[in-house]
């Protein structure tokens, strides 16, 4: 949240003693977030405070009672997820400047399953770029410099069950080729927010080589230092910036189109859920694919070996 949110309440001489001490500790109260939950929470927090003023009631701090309010009123062209995502919104902004939960409250709670009870919870599931469609997609790419990019950027994505955002951070620097494949070093990630750091291995392909894609990638750019995905310009040129991780989305349905695809169904998580996919539909072990897609829990992945297997020893086969 914004600096100007986590001292509101301070009391004038405390916020004068403490000083640059006190902007300090606000700013690292912060950093246990990662920069994209920031960022939303950031907008959350600024779409309920303009509900608030439209109203003349307070939103930091925020009573029960109009948090209740705010989630009944925008139940009707939000989805429950998106308000509970807003509700932590609320929480972490009273929460940062140490006052009252209002989303603790019994009324903001039972507000909230009335919505989901109503409105129903179902998660908008995107399409996986499975194996199959991947090799399409990539087929598809131009042999320009985009296209160059666009091929490494769709593989490796896919070959490391990369989140966008663990895509677009990477450098060179994080990057090893072996005789095997690639050692890929992800130094922060959605369930790494400490920045401890993991290492994955990227194996070959025999179709469509990430390592070979990569490389003809980073060598046409020029690029031996800093970020591994750089925008480019309409002359082709290779910016010094990162791309960002809309920029994952946009390319992987840019993609899924060109290759014949609804590309409303597919998104930049369609990478991550198509590699577990295809590796749940080869029998590969939950395990190795933990391995890959650095999960914690066991039960996240057997959605994606259910989905695999739904078919496969049906008790319903044969019957009819």
């Amino acid at each position: 949240m914004s600096a100007s949110l986590t001292v509101i309440d301070e009391p004038e001489n405390l916020r004068v003693a403490l000083g640059p001490d006190l902007m300090a500790a606000v700013d690292l109260a912060k950093a246990e977030k990662s920069a994209s939950t920031l960022k939303a929470y950031e907008t959350d927090f600024r779409l309920f405070k303009a509900w608030c003023i439209a109203r003349g009631v307070n939103s930091l701090p925020a009573a029960a009672e109009t948090v209740a309010a705010y989630v009944a009123a925008e139940a009707s062209r939000s989805r429950p997820s998106t308000l509970g995502r807003r509700l932590a919104a609320l929480r972490y902004a009273h929460k940062l400047v140490g006052l009252p939960l209002p989303t603790d409250s019994e009324g903001v709670k039972a507000t909230m399953r009335g919505i989901r009870r109503t409105c129903g919870g179902g998660r908008v599931r995107k399409a996986p770029a499975v194996a199959a469609k991947m090799l399409g997609m990539v087929a598809a790419a131009p042999t320009n410099m985009a296209g160059l990019r666009d091929r490494a950027l769709l593989l490796l994505g896919f070959a490391g069950a990369f989140r966008r955002s663990e895509l677009v951070a990477l450098d060179v620097a994080d990057i090893e080729e072996t005789v095997a494949g690639l050692r890929v070093t992800i130094r922060h990630s959605k369930t790494d927010q400490e920045g401890q750091g993991v290492t994955i291995a990227i194996a070959r392909g025999d179709v469509a080589c990430p390592v070979k894609a990569l490389r003809e990638w980073l060598v046409a750019a020029g690029i031996d230092a800093g970020p591994l995905f750089r925008p480019i310009n309409k002359a082709g040129r290779v910016a010094q910036a990162r791309l960002t991780d809309r920029s994952v989305a946009n390319i992987v349905k840019a993609y899924a189109e060109r290759a014949g695809f609804d590309a409303s169904t597919f998104s930049g998580h369609s990478l991550r859920s198509g590699f577990l996919t295809s590796a749940a539909a080869k029998g590969a072990s939950i395990f190795k694919m933990m391995d890959v897609s650095r999960h914690r829990s066991v039960e996240t992945l057997r959605g994606y070996v259910r989905d695999a297997e739904i078919f496969k020893d049906h008790a319903g086969a044969g019957l009819l």
